[in-house]
């Protein structure tokens, strides 16, 4: 502050991760947001929570507020496995270390700075903030909790991808608006216990009505997950009747949630991308690994948004269904930018985005697209109206492995499989799709594509809002052929999901008999997660499929768990007890040969061997004196 000149700051930004300036790290998007807006802005990253809080001191108070960001990932994910154990690292910190942040920071970070100025206004962001912003079924709590801000005493949460309403905010309040009056700004949630519903808005059911009844809290889950995917959504109101909020609301409480703003454009996305990121974590962790930068550090993300809307995912949630694209000249600027850097080789670890074949994809008729509340584009079925043309992606590829430099660009965000097996009415997209596949897997594979079947039995795929396991041996069939004619010798990786709602061992039995005769010994495997709002979390604590209210089991204690997870590694002598317990139990003792075949052991080879050698009267003689 004393080299910029500045006696003061307008935001102070409070994060849970590292600091790191680039354009995957939520909070240097948002300060380089707000500073390019003209704001001047400072960074708390990792602030002690412990103790006199002087790292919520050290810069005194902003001018307009204090902004509190929990991170890129979710504060209890990124700690915990499915299990609640603790993961061997956090990937946002300095040597992986934890105890960095404390578990939910926005909650952590709001008390610690109300309670130190409580005349600053607090605004919560992030994906932490934005998943909690209504009632949501916490599984490390094990309970249902309330907004997020009924818990943080902050004045206003910004969900969703926050560069366009945060600048809006500090535009009011730079104006002398009041936080409490600034209820209009779109993609923002709010409190207030004098709100009158509005034509058009939607009331769900009370935070208490949900605590009282697992179905009402399924059939709010509906409303949310078509309200975050809609191109005009509706105002969303939740009662809080006998709620006291640590702002001080009575009871009576709302929750409101205005309706998210439009998809950037492609200029507005290059605008973002194009801010002046150094691309390198900042100086004060000189000789430390971040784990999270390690992995994107020479990667390319092209596109936001994800209209696959699988049930277990929160993309959709977050940054909505709807592409938004970069233009290919945004994308080589930063191509270039990658190249200058000291360590960089000529290999681009990923040129993708949340889903990597989704680029330039959008409806055909936009007006159709305007009315449309199916939160997946492409399930049950491909929408007719969604233009599948991979053009334009094929078009990044060659422009990016043309530049002088690059020797490889690989592609390490999930393909969607399915939206290259489509067949539609537009025969340039079907013959792009076909051209897309070849380039795929001839110039961007790294040894190992990776795909996500996520599982093989064709109703809890369906519960997953994920395509038959069909289409994967379909996929696998073009993949082996290109690398035959290609001669390459490359494998495909499938990611695969044990316990989610609806599966039974019975399930996973079968599929570890299918994936066995496929030659697969997984590795890529996951334990399902409940993490808040998401279909498939709402399902699994209600008991009820959100859409059609049919009940639906789930495996939910750490026994039933685990007896669906050891099937992954039915390879692994120390699970065949196990597994061949399971069969019995599920009636289904004929899988035991098929995943458990009896081995001799070495002794018993022997024997065999040496009765090999005797008479074979003596053999005869040896059996008539044994019986």
């Amino acid at each position: 502050m004393e080299l910029r000149g500045w006696e003061e700051v307008d935001i102070i930004l409070f994060s849970a991760d590292a600091y790191v300036d680039h354009p995957s790290f939520a909070s240097a998007v948002i300060g380089r947001t707000l500073e390019a807006a003209g704001y001047r802005v400072a960074i708390v990253p990792q602030p002690d929570w412990h103790g006199d809080f002087r790292d919520f001191k050290k810069l005194g108070r902003p001018r307009l507020f204090f902004a509190v960001s929990p991170g890129n990932m979710d504060s209890m994910v990124n700690k915990y496995t499915a299990n609640r154990r603790l993961r061997s690292e956090d990937a946002y910190s300095p040597d992986g270390r934890h105890g960095l942040r404390p578990d939910y920071p926005s909650i952590v970070y709001s008390q610690i700075l109300r309670q130190l100025y409580p005349d600053v206004p607090i605004v919560l962001g992030g994906i932490e903030a934005s998943l909690r912003r209504l009632t949501h079924y916490d599984y490390w709590q094990d309970k249902l909790r309330p907004c997020i801000l009924c818990d943080a005493p902050a004045d206003i949460l910004i969900y969703g991808m926050g560069e366009k309403p945060i600048v809006e905010l500090a535009r009011r309040i730079a104006d002398g608006f009041a936080i409490g009056d600034i209820r209009d700004i779109p993609q923002t949630v709010f409190l207030a216990d004098d709100v009158t519903p509005q034509e058009g808005d939607i009331v769900l059911h009370s935070h208490e009505e949900c605590l009282r009844n697992k179905r009402s809290q399924a059939e709010n889950f509906r409303h949310i997950e078509e309200q975050s995917n809609m191109m005009h959504a509706q105002r969303l109101l939740q009662p809080l009747k006998s709620a006291t909020t640590p702002n001080g609301y009575p009871s009576g409480t709302c929750v409101v949630v205005n309706p998210p703003y439009p998809p950037m454009t492609t200029a507005e996305l290059d605008a973002s991308f194009d801010l002046p990121y150094t691309r390198v974590p900042h100086i004060k962790y000189k000789d430390k690994r971040i784990p999270a930068y390690d992995m994107i550090k020479f990667s390319i993300n092209i596109h936001r948004g994800c209209f696959g809307g699988c049930a277990f995912c929160t993309i959709s949630a977050h940054q909505g269904k709807f592409i938004a694209c970069r233009s290919k000249e945004s994308v080589l600027r930063e191509v270039k930018q990658v190249m200058q850097m000291p360590d960089f080789k000529g290999y681009l670890s990923d040129l993708g985005g949340p889903s990597a074949n989704m680029y330039g994809m959008h409806g055909r008729n936009l007006n159709a697209c305007e009315k449309c509340k199916r939160p997946s584009c492409i399930n049950p079925q491909i929408c007719p109206n969604l233009n599948t043309d991979h053009s334009k992606l094929l078009e990044i590829y060659r422009a990016v492995d043309a530049l002088p430099g690059i020797k490889k660009s690989f592609i390490g965000s999930g393909v969607r499989y399915d939206l290259l097996l489509y067949r539609s009415k537009d025969e340039k997209a079907n013959k792009a799709a076909m051209e897309y596949t070849r380039e795929l897997i001839k110039h961007h594979v790294s040894g190992r594509l990776k795909v996500a079947p996520e599982h093989t039995s064709d109703r809890v795929l369906a519960l997953m809002r994920k395509p038959s396991f069909q289409q994967f041996h379909e996929f696998k069939h073009i993949f082996d052929r290109i690398n035959r004619e290609e001669h390459l010798n490359q494998q495909i990786i499938p990611y695969f999901i044990s316990s989610h709602p609806g599966c039974t061992e019975g399930d996973m039995a079968e599929l570890a008999v299918i994936t066995k005769h496929l030659d697969f010994q997984l590795e890529q495997v996951q334990d399902f997660t409940p993490t808040p709002m998401t279909v498939s979390t709402e399902t699994w604590y209600t008991g009820y499929d959100p859409y059609t209210l049919e009940p639906v089991k789930s495996a939910k204690s750490q026994q039933e768990k685990l007896a669906q997870r050891q099937y992954f590694f039915w390879y692994k002598p120390e699970e065949r007890r196990g597994i061949e317990q399971s069969l019995r139990r599920i009636g289904r003792p004929e899988l035991i040969s098929e995943l458990c075949p009896y081995t001799p052991k070495p002794y018993e080879n022997n024997r065999t061997k040496q009765h090999s050698q005797e008479p074979q009267k003596e053999k005869r003689g040896r059996h008539r004196r044994h019986k």
